[in-house]
């Protein structure tokens, strides 16, 4: 039996554990020796250490049918272990197991490199990134249409922007990610990204901010305590810790409000944004902050008077947020509104947790049979909108 059944679970967070020469894979050829390796160091290494290849490294098990058959250790098995994590023809195997209905699928290593070079001076360089990190998700994605793609567009340059959108939905991406950090010379919601926000409402695409687009998330100064080192969410010193935590939303929450007080969501009315794996907790009082920015300063900001209602309104009308497992998702639900959250397992990685949907259930208990059906279902199926492949429930 499948890991998840009794319902239809669109799951809005997955991702593929890329090899360390995967940029360069998927790169064109006068590019390959530009594009970075990327981190796939074990965690808890000691610091210093060279990085494993982890891919080949886990290939032999991946070989063996009766390991890839293993239900029992389906959630169990975590990054290259897990089946299909790196290997596309296995992950339709993989999906058949979980029993979702789709999959957004995101890359693991490639978000920071890609969110760094957008940041900096070259532009050819970012822009070819782009390209192979797109061409690589749209290869991996193309074995099976619940599989959806998830495609990088760089805003540091909006002409490019707009060129790299619309090849990418041309090229069959179901979701366009941008980093969650402000660009470096312009707003988000600069008038000449304009294109770029109505390509997506046009084809019914989505655009989607990931945990680790955010850049730096705060100064290393709040680590410098004179205390022991804390380890992080794996036990070593690669990821999450508890300070780092508490700044992840920061970033998706001022970028959407530029976009939402900036009048983008009015402009393009179709558009839908999903905030995804950087929990959901911050939500309601974000809503209601941003309603009272609203109320202060309509008075004399014309772009708040233009607004076709107040921010947590269209917040409800088109952002989608996953939280996370360990999370209170049905007070979050109750207190921001049954149309936002999305149900997300983020497979293969650690965070996922060994039963997210078990840790799901139980804190949505108390919500209504339509909350829930929104919540594992129909909040995916509107933010993905026309993109979503007709051949899948709803």
């Amino acid at each position: 039996m499948p890991y998840a059944s009794g319902r239809i679970y669109h799951d809005a967070d997955s991702h593929i554990m890329e090899p360390r020469d995967w940029l360069q894979e998927h790169a064109a050829p006068e590019w390959r020796d530009r594009m970075p390796l990327l981190g796939t160091s074990a965690i808890g290494a000691p610091e210093g250490a060279p990085p494993v290849d982890w891919k080949a490294a886990t290939c032999p098990l991946h070989t063996d049918p009766e390991y890839r058959a293993d239900e029992s250790q389906l959630m169990l098995r975590k990054n290259y272990d897990a089946v299909g994590s790196f290997e596309r023809d296995h992950r339709s195997q993989a999906l058949d197991q979980l029993g979702f209905a789709s999959q957004f699928v995101y890359n693991t290593w490639a978000s920071g490199v890609l969110q760094s070079a957008e940041h900096g001076m070259d532009h050819d360089l970012t822009y070819a990134m782009a390209d192979a990190h797109n061409r690589g998700m749209l290869h991996f994605c193309s074995v099976d249409e619940r599989l959806l793609s998830v495609c990088y567009v760089p805003l540091a340059d909006p002409a490019r922007a707009v060129e790299t959108a619309r090849q990418a939905i041309a090229d069959g991406a179901k979701a366009l990610m941008i980093a969650s950090a402000c660009p470096r010379t312009h707003s988000p919601s600069h008038i000449d990204l304009d294109p770029v926000w109505a390509a997506a409402a046009e084809a019914g695409v989505p655009i989607v901010m990931h945990v680790g687009g955010g850049g730096e998330l705060l100064s290393p100064s709040y680590f410098v305590n004179g205390l022991p080192e804390v380890p992080d969410f794996h036990g070593g010193a690669e990821n999450f810790r508890s300070i780092d935590y508490m700044a992840i939303p920061v970033n998706p929450m001022q970028t959407t409000a530029t976009m939402i007080f900036d009048g983008v969501f009015d402009r393009h009315e179709n558009l839908r944004l999903g905030i995804i794996e950087q929990g959901a907790s911050w939500l309601p009082g974000w809503m209601r902050y941003m309603d009272s920015a609203y109320g202060a300063f309509s008075k004399n900001e014309d772009r708040l008077k233009a607004l076709s209602a107040k921010p947590s309104e269209i917040v409800r009308r088109q952002v989608r947020v996953t939280p996370y497992p360990h999370e209170d998702t049905g007070w979050i639900i109750k207190n921001s509104g049954p149309e936002i959250c999305m149900f997300s397992s983020d497979y293969p990685h650690v965070e996922g947790g060994r039963n997210p949907l078990k840790r799901f259930g139980e804190s949505v208990e108390g919500c209504t049979d339509e909350e829930l059906e929104r919540f594992y279902s129909l909040n995916m199926v509107d933010l993905m909108g026309a993109s979503m492949p007709a051949g899948l429930p709803a």
